[in-house]
Parts: C-alpha cells; structure tokens; sequence
C-alpha cells in the first residue's frame, strides 16, 4: 500500500501525537509498506526520510478557526499532494489544525481512502468553534473510517450524536522495544536519587495543563519519608516550566526534605532516560489537567509501573484495561473558572507561536486531601503495587504493545480497500 499520514508536527517534534503517527508509520514500513508524512517545516530536521519513512514539509500553521497562515504556493503544493491518485490510504491525524482542516472541504475530491482520527476534539466547547464543528459533522461522514482510542469520551460521543456510523476504535500502546529490555540508562545514578528512596514519576511536558502544580501539592502533603518526587518535562520556556524549577529549587531548604527525607526534583533528560525512569520507578502520579488518551499510561503499564491519574481523557479506560492504575479523585472545572495568570500564559503563548490556542471547557483537577491519602496507601503497600504492576504488564502483551496496534491500522487500511 501507498499510504500518506498527515499531521501537523512529526519528529523531530516531540509530543503525544507525533510519537502516534511515527510509530505507526514507520511500523507500516517495516510491514512492506510506502508512507509518506506530511507535517510542518522543522528548523531541527535534516533527513526527509526518516527509518524508511518519507517526509514532505510545509511553511503552514494555524487552522481553519483561527486562520491558517502560509504561502499560496505551499498551501497549493498540500493540496495537490492530498489529491495524488498513487496514495491508496490517506489518514489525517487530529482535527483542529492546517493539515486536516485544508483537507476538510476538499474530502470528495480525494480519491485515497480516508480515515480521520480525531485525537480528542479539544476546542469541541469553545464558542469560537461552534461552526466548525456544526459542520465537522458532515465531514465526519466523508470519511470512510473515524478511529477513535476510547469508547467513552467527548469525541466519540460528538460523532455518536452526529449520527455518524463509520466508526472504528484502537487504542495507543508502547513499543516492545523499548519497554521489554532493561534500560541502559540509571535515572537514579544520573540525578543523584537515593537508593533507598521511594521514586515516584511525573512525565509531562511544560505547558501548564499538565498538572504538575497538583503533583507536587499531594506530594507534599501525604505522610510518607524516603520518597522522591521526579518531574520529567520538556523545556520550553513557557507555562509552568519557570514555577516548577523554582518549587524544586526552594524544596532543597524545606523542612519535608530535612526531616521527611522527601526530595522534588525536576528535570528534562533524553529518551533513553525517561525509559529508564519509567522502569525504576515505584509509582507513577499522573495528575494532568487535559488529555485524549495518555500514552505515558500505557508506557507505565509496559514498564511494569502501577499509576495513579486523574480522571482526565480515557485514563479511567486505561486503568479498566490494565489492571495497574487507580483514578484520583477528580474535580471538573470551567476554563472561565481558572486563573487569571493561567489564561495569560495561554495569550502569551498563543502570541508567541503566532496562532491561538485553546483548552478544552471543563479541566480536570486532582482534589488534593484524597489523592495524598491515596499516595500514601500505595507508597505503604509494595505487595498491591507489584500485583498491579504484573497485571498491566500482562495486559499491555497481550493487547497495546504498537507492535499489535499497527497490525490493527494494516487490517484496516486493507478491509477499506477491498470494499
């Protein structure tokens, strides 16, 4: 099969959503097929074909709500791509952005088969996208397959209310390769963690939505010692990445580290190392405001690393179907309801990448009191962790390694073009 995915960052890009469309797409082509990426121009990326995959770059961002910015000729060398008859299988991963939105209004002109997969809908409530999503209701059915990752959340259930029919589920997973050998890497050596400590791991980038103020609070307030709480994030400059080096940096002089033997420690570290962390971690607090469907959920259950998460996105699915995660106590709040200096941070990024950004209606909130209590239980009982940790590792075998997730993706490429 000729198949082009199109998404609006691709490696060197890091992020949920790039690590998705890489991993199936460089799969495809170990499983005999040709794959074509098409994403936004990277400053970073020197090879245009990346472990057999293809890439075609573009200078075009934005979206359709918002405006979609980029030279006439680029937009017009997308859509001409888009319209190839060679391509036998055209996927448009996550709405909301240039890459899928130029695709919307021309889908019938598109001769490939097409799939659409949605990644969470997340401007589904924002007033500002009302018209768009009036009218994705119609695309939706354009598309000859919908994939959505979980059976129970707001995109899913837009297109079961749009009465759309085409729909197919598959979820995230994690790759064997990377969770099925020990890492080569010691997280504990390189950040000086004790031995006798306790780790427990955060793994989300900077943006502020991530939750990280919420982790460190029930760190700090659950009774446990010997402990040590490791945020992994993405430097970038913005959102809470300030705040949460400096909690790290006024930790050090806190009581809780003096007389608890509780450590804070942020850091960012390459891929190997985060293997590494999921790996020798105890537990693992996911505790973010906004999601689809968390990879790093998937990667903890594969790692052999019982969670704890918020109930955001499908992580109540996830812990379902892994066995190794509980789900916080949650609270829904309304973006009008968040901070003043949060919804400026929001404006000063969305000036800086030179589009607008929006989060989802309702955000979820751990409530703190009940998580610490949940922490400290867990902290207190290896014998629950290592029985949970087996079971999602088991599970995660049998049923989310990206090894069985892209055979999903070939059978349904294939049964779309037998019809």
């Amino acid at each position: 099969m000729n198949i082009l995915h199109t998404g609006e960052f691709y490696f060197p890009s890091v992020g949920g959503m790039q690590e998705i469309v890489k991993q199936i797409s460089e799969r495809m082509v170990a499983l005999g097929h040709t794959v074509t990426v098409a994403t936004t121009f990277h400053p970073d990326r020197k090879d245009l074909i990346i472990n057999g995959v293809k890439i075609e770059q573009f200078n075009i961002n934005g979206n359709m709500v918002v405006g979609i910015k980029g030279d006439t000729k680029e937009i017009a060398r997308y859509k001409e791509l888009l319209k190839r008859e060679d391509f036998d299988i055209l996927v448009n991963f996550m709405g909301q952005h240039w890459a899928t939105d130029l695709a919307l209004p021309m889908l019938k002109e598109i001769t490939a088969k097409k799939i659409l997969v949605p990644e969470g809908f997340s401007a589904l409530t924002d007033q500002k996208y009302s018209e768009y999503f009036n009218s994705m209701k119609e695309w939706l059915k354009q598309y000859d397959t919908v994939v959505f990752h979980s059976n129970d959340y707001a995109d899913i259930d837009f297109a079961r209310a749009s009465n759309v029919k085409n729909i197919v589920q598959i979820p995230n997973g994690a790759a064997k390769g990377e969770f099925l050998t020990p890492a080569k890497m010691d997280i504990r050596e390189k950040l000086s963690i004790p031995k006798d400590h306790l780790l427990i791991l955060d793994i989300g980038s900077h943006t502020g939505v991530k939750g990280h103020a919420e982790a460190i609070k029930i760190f700090k307030k659950a009774r446990i010692k010997n402990t040590t709480l490791l945020i992994l994030g993405n430097s970038n400059g913005r959102g809470c990445e300030w705040s949460c080096k400096m909690k790290s940096r006024l930790w050090k002089y806190s009581w809780q580290r003096i007389f608890n033997h509780k450590n804070l420690i942020v850091a960012e570290v390459p891929r190997p190392y985060v293997i590494s962390a999921h790996q020798q971690a105890d537990l693992f607090l996911f505790t973010s405001n906004t999601e689809c469907s968390p990879i790093v959920l998937i990667e903890s259950a594969a790692a052999k690393t019982p969670f704890l998460a918020t109930e955001v996105g499908n992580s109540k699915e996830m812990a379902e179907w892994t066995g190794s995660g509980i789900i916080l106590p949650t609270v829904k709040i309304p973006m009008r309801k968040i901070s003043k200096p949060m919804l400026l941070l929001n404006q000063i990024y969305s000036f800086v990448i030179g589009r607008k950004t929006y989060a989802p209606f309702l955000i979820s909130v751990a409530k703190i009191k009940e998580s610490a209590k949940i922490l400290e239980q867990m902290c207190n009982d290896k014998d629950k962790r290592i029985q949970m940790a087996e079971k999602g590792h088991q599970a995660w075998l049998e049923r989310f390694t990206w090894e069985t997730i892209a055979d999903q993706y070939q059978t349904l490429y294939k049964d779309l073009l037998s019809k």
